[in-house]
Order: C-alpha cells, then structure tokens, then sequence
C-alpha cells in the first residue's frame, strides 16, 4: 500500500461484486371507497316542487318544495331547502327554512342554520350551529332483531336487591 492508503501499481484489489438490482414488485393501486352520495342537487340547480325517494342526496343547491327520503339527506354549506324535510338522518350545514322530521338522527354543523320544528330521535347541534324552532325528542326506530342489552348484574332498576351491609 501506498502513501496516504493509495494502492501501487503492484497490489491488486479485489474484484467488487456488483449486486442486482432489486426487482419491483407492482402491487395493485388502492380501491377506491364507494360513492356514498347517490345523488347531487349541485350549486347552481334550483329544483322547485317535492323530491322523493330512497338513498342519499347531497344538496349544493337549492330546493323549493318537500323532501321526503328514505335514507340521508345531506345540505352542504352552500344549500337552502325551503320546505319541510322528512328523512332517517338529515346533516344540516347549510340552510333549512322549515320543519325537520329526522327518523333516526340530526346533525346541525358548524355553520348550519334551522328555522323550524324539528322532530327527531338524536339531535346534536355543533357549536356555531343555530337552531330556531322548538324541538320534540322521539324514540327512535329499533331493528327487530336487537334486543337492547341488560346485564344480570344490574344495581338499579326494577331488579335492584338489597343487601344487608355488616355494621361497622
């Protein structure tokens, strides 16, 4: 070896073993989730009359009329209903100038606005969200099939047994 770890003309160096590259393995790109909306009343329609139906109906624009749905119906920060809603699960970020019957659930967001009764089974008003009318809490619908649960070991209610506590 040389001066300053330079090797001389007489020293061989090992041969360097090059290594293969590694293959690529193409992996199938993500799926993409289902649409949930079936359907987009979009910014610049206005549809006057009443809409009915089952699914999902996103509201970017305006309706005029009544909404009855089996399903959602959902009105984005940039729709207006002017008319009653009745629906299993309404989401309100928008605007609504009448009465609400949502079967299972409402949701009045952030910036939503409700002018008119509502009757529903769960109501959650975010901060922000205003709400004018009154408000009538429903039982809401239950599956045939789910029985609600109650554990054996309840402490209060109609099966609550007293003990008789040692004296200290």
């Amino acid at each position: 070896m040389g001066l300053f770890g330079t090797q001389t003309k007489n020293e061989k160096s090992a041969p360097v073993m090059m290594e293969e590259p590694p293959q690529e393995t193409f992996q199938e790109p993500p799926r993409l989730p289902k649409p949930r909306v079936g359907t987009v009343i979009a910014k610049e329609i206005t549809i006057s009359g009443a809409l009915r139906g089952d699914g999902i109906v996103q509201v970017e624009g305006v309706i005029e009329g009544q909404v009855e749905m089996t399903g959602s119906i959902i009105v984005t920060t940039t729709g207006i209903v002017k008319g009653p809603i009745v629906a299993d699960v309404v989401r309100v970020a928008g605007r609504v100038e009448g009465n609400v019957t949502a079967k299972n659930h409402l949701r009045l967001e952030k910036h939503g606005n409700l002018v008119g009764d509502v009757t529903t089974g769960s109501l959650v008003v975010e901060d922000g969200g205003c709400l004018n009318g009154r408000c009538e809490m429903i039982k809401p619908p239950e599956d045939e099939n789910s029985a609600p649960d109650q554990p054996d070991d309840l402490q209060f209610g109609s099966n609550y047994k007293v003990d008789d506590e040692p004296a200290i």
